[in-house]
């Protein structure tokens, strides 16, 4: 199933608390951030909150398969707050850009199975913005998500030059929608526009 979840920092739909657990077990647990922990489970920041949208992809019973946060620029954002450094100009600041941060793929996955959830997720955000009036993302990526990014099909511009962070490389770039960003991501094999679910084919 995929979700369309607006946000609330009370975690009261189970959905919501999936997403915020797999973000602990991704982000801090495997990758080691230093990010907020709330309750010694969920992985929450002063981004997360009752105006924050969610894409999310889950089974059924909401197990969590995949998910990415969307905030619009006009307000608190990551890259305008914290990693503006990365902007050779002043950050987007718009209601009709919108950023994607928390990019966040289930560890149970496998691989052919993390990309079906990743080309779901993508195709989720680039329908979001056609049916939304939205004309572009702005996201923060580490250069190997960077380069992934950028092999989606869609366009896309860099907002300044990539720069070392403790956290590593790391740039900042802008994805352009366009009235034919669904054909140039279904070119480059990312479209993908069916639910994905895999707990009943596991199950037969």
């Amino acid at each position: 199933m995929t979700h369309i979840i607006q946000g609330s920092r009370e975690q009261e739909h189970a959905v919501l608390r999936a997403m915020y657990a797999a973000r602990k077990s991704v982000f801090v647990d495997l990758l080691g951030w230093d990010v907020p922990v709330l309750a010694g489970q969920y992985e929450i920041d002063q981004f997360d909150g009752p105006q924050t949208l969610y894409l999310i992809a889950a089974e059924p019973d909401g197990t969590h398969l995949g998910s990415m946060r969307l905030l619009p620029t006009s307000g608190p954002n990551l890259l305008g707050d914290i990693f503006d450094c990365l902007c050779e100009g002043a950050p987007p600041a718009s209601e009709t850009v919108w950023e994607i941060s928390r990019f966040c793929l289930s560890r149970d996955l496998r691989a052919a199975q993390r990309r079906q959830v990743r080309n779901r997720l993508v195709t989720m955000a680039a329908q979001f913005a056609l049916d939304n009036g939205i004309a572009s993302y702005c996201c923060v990526a580490d250069m190997p998500w960077f380069s992934q990014i950028l092999s989606f099909g869609w366009e896309c511009r860099p907002l300044g030059l990539p720069q070392m962070l403790p956290c590593g490389m790391t740039g900042a770039m802008e994805i352009l929608i366009r009235a034919d960003t669904a054909a140039r991501m279904a070119e480059a094999g990312v479209w993908h526009e069916e639910p994905v679910h895999f707990a009943a084919a596991a199950a037969a």
